[in-house]
């Protein structure tokens, strides 16, 4: 039986299963939702969202379905059994005659918790492949139930090769592989090659670079599978409405055509309509258009991004994964914002790095804190809290970029963060802690809006340098130049002089927070034995390392021993700017010179290897806490008001949807993609 034919045969086996509400959640708005593994579950309030125009309301209703309708995408993408197994685990979550206090059951709950969260059976942080609770003759029992509640009468389906990829732990351990030496595409679980190494699927992309305008190259192969035939050919399978993804994307585009008409303005229409061309073709060319035009498009309050955007997925860093965020603009925050990016030719004219790197004339550089509508995709549930966009190197050099700093977002973090006693345990001393206590929401806030804003628009690569020229290294470098520029202007008196920061003293809270998270408490997300794999995270122990050692014979920054435990001290803070500086002078070369070795070189030193005995240390002290390390956000849910003629008349947003209702609910509304999508 061939794979399309079993995976149809499956969901009709459990398509009568009726889903029935697992959980509720109270009227009154609550930041904190529930926890469950290394997870927390947050809501984010949608202020503001009632003092819209209707027009403005209707426009995000319809934006948000379209995000909504892109969901199977992201997960596909994650691997090529998610839905099926998304589908099996639904099932059985759902049926009833399933005891739910045993052991079993409880580690069956938590398991498809973590699997909706990370949008398949991978840590959407760590990688690593969840090791289910439960027995596989459990797991049978309970497919032979679900069968049997939904009165599907007919023998259960075969389904040995998931029961392979769930319990086996040497199937697919890795989402994304990015361990030296390795062959990064056969040793990853992500479905954006099929049968191709990664010496043929270099070889492959390196000619495509080779035709076409090399002055604004197209991003190659980032809307497609690479695949494998069987006569050794290998040829792209495009993303599009009438290619892989089709059923999804026309949901996507219909939505996309509804929401056109409510556009703020003409401008806008261009960019919905680019956006809806390049879905239907696949053309690239045509995405730069869309790109250029979203990018041009900066006088409506209302904004979105929807479509494959960002690379980490790939251990190539070249494919996309699908997202999607409708925001609006909080007018009085973005204030803050404007003045950088009004600023952004005098923070590049001052920036550290060598001259020839710098660009000349900084370009439509715009920034803005907006308030999110809905997340989708790779934004959900766990989500970025600024963005800056396009990743095109040449359209952000002629065109500029758009930067977002997510403000109900860092707000949800930042009241879930209160009162959890991380300062206290991992902060060396009160004048550390107070510093913190002052000045963290100042600097939090404004490093993300730098890192965003400016950072990623800092820089220009050389003549003739490839975008993807540093290959697995290349996202970890590129965060790392982003978060260095922030940290060194954090302490410039340019910040306080355009009213960013209240005194000279401030920026001391951002370097230590930056240092302290780089040595020790991001490591609380890494689980024994195991190495740096996410490109965030090796960034930021890239960069505290590197300081670290850097400064050492100088004791700029000292790793401090008391009662047993370790903490990080600053002790010569305009030194570590210093440090800073030097540092984002190699990754800005590295980067526009495309020096692959140097970076695999500095990510390989400084990024990825964890001393053991501090590990333990930091983990045992963590636990104490009783917190969670990872959080992720549960949608609000938008409700159209119509007339007799189906016109909306409102549009109302409330907040009482629970997490696993939420997650069962857009199985059963927004699943437009079979099972298995070759």
């Amino acid at each position: 039986m061939n794979k399309i034919l079993k995976a149809m045969m499956i969901a009709s086996l459990f398509s009568a299963c009726v889903s029935t509400n697992k959980e509720t959640a109270g009227d009154d708005f609550e930041y904190n939702n529930e926890r469950f593994a290394d997870l927390q579950m947050l809501r984010y309030k949608v202020e503001g969202f009632d003092d819209l125009t209707l027009k403005q309301k209707t426009f995000i209703y319809y934006l948000s379905e379209a995000a909504l309708w892109g969901r199977d995408i992201l997960w596909d993408q994650n691997g090529k059994y998610n839905l099926r197994i998304r589908h099996i685990l639904e099932r059985i979550y759902t049926a009833e005659g399933i005891d739910h206090e045993t052991d079993d059951w409880r580690a069956f709950e938590t398991y498809i918790k973590r699997v909706w969260f990370s949008n398949g059976i991978h840590h959407h942080y760590g990688s690593e492949k969840f090791v289910p609770g439960f027995s596989q003759e459990w797991f049978d029992q309970a497919v032979a139930t679900a069968l049997t509640a939904a009165k599907c009468h007919t023998t259960a389906p075969d389904i040995t090769d998931i029961k392979e990829v769930i319990f086996n732990p040497e199937v697919l351990p890795k989402l994304v592989n990015l361990a030296e030496g390795a062959d990064l595409l056969l040793t990853s679980a992500s479905n954006y090659y099929d049968g191709v190494t990664q010496a043929e699927a270099e070889a492959f992309y390196e000619n495509l670079k080779k035709t076409g305008d090399q002055a604004h190259p197209v991003m190659w192969g980032m809307n497609s599978r690479l695949v494998k035939n069987a006569d050794g050919t290998i040829v792209e399978k495009p993303w599009t409405t009438e290619g892989l993804y089709g059923a999804a994307l026309k949901k996507v585009v219909e939505n996309l055509r509804l929401a056109r008409p409510f556009a703020e303005d003409e401008a806008q229409q261009k960019v919905i309509d680019l956006l809806i061309s390049y879905y239907e073709s696949g053309d690239l060319k045509t995405f730069d258009e869309y790109t250029i035009a979203w990018v041009d498009n900066t006088a409506p309050i209302v904004d979105f991004v929807n479509g494959f955007t960002e690379s980490y997925g790939d251990p190539l860093g070249m494919k996309a994964s699908w997202e999607s965020i409708v925001n609006f603009k909080d007018v009085e925050a973005t204030k803050r914002t404007e003045k950088l990016s009004d600023n952004a030719q005098w923070f590049e004219d001052h920036s550290p790095i060598a001259p020839e790197f710098r660009k000349e004339k900084v370009k439509g550089v715009t920034a803005k804190v907006v308030k999110a509508a809905i997340l989708a995709g790779d934004l959900y549930p766990s989500t970025a809290i600024g963005i800056n966009l396009p990743n095109s190197d040449w359209v952000r050099a002629e065109h500029g970029s758009k930067s977002v700093t997510i403000a109900n977002l860092t707000d949800a973090y930042a009241k879930a963060a209160k009162g959890s006693g991380m300062l206290q345990e991992f902060t060396v001393g009160q004048e550390e802690i107070d510093l913190i206590t002052k000045y963290g929401d100042y600097t939090d806030d404004l490093h993300t809006d730098i890192h965003e804003c400016l950072g990623h628009g800092s820089g220009k690569l050389l003549p003739g340098v490839s975008t993807d020229s540093l290959r697995a290294y290349g996202s970890t470098i590129e965060e790392a130049r982003a978060d260095l520029f922030a940290l060194y202007y954090l302490a410039d008196p340019k910040l306080v002089e355009l009213g960013l920061l209240p005194d000279m003293d401030a920026y001391k809270a951002g370097f230590i927070s930056q240092m302290q998270n780089g040595l020790l408490t991001q490591l609380v997300r890494i689980n024994l034995g195991n190495e740096i794999e996410e490109a965030h995270m090796r960034n930021r122990a890239l960069i505290a390392r590197w300081a670290y050692e850097h400064g050492r014979a100088e004791n700029v920054v000292e790793m401090v021993k008391r009662d047993g435990k370790t903490y990080m001290k600053i002790n010569d803070y305009e030194k570590l700017r210093t440090l800073f500086g030097e540092l984002l002078a190699e990754v800005q070369r590295i980067k526009s010179t495309g020096d692959f070795r140097a970076a695999q070189q500095l990510v390989e030193t400084y990024g990825v290897k964890i001393d053991p005995e501090l590990h333990k240390e930091v983990l045992d002290r963590y636990a104490k806490l009783n917190i969670a390390p990872y959080k992720g956000f549960i949608n609000p849910v938008y409700t159209a008001e119509r007339d007799a003629e189906g016109n909306i008349t409102d549009v109302k947003v409330t907040y009482t949807e629970g997490y696993a209702e939420q997650m069962l609910r857009y199985s059963r509304e927004y699943s437009a993609l079979p099972m298995v999508n070759d």
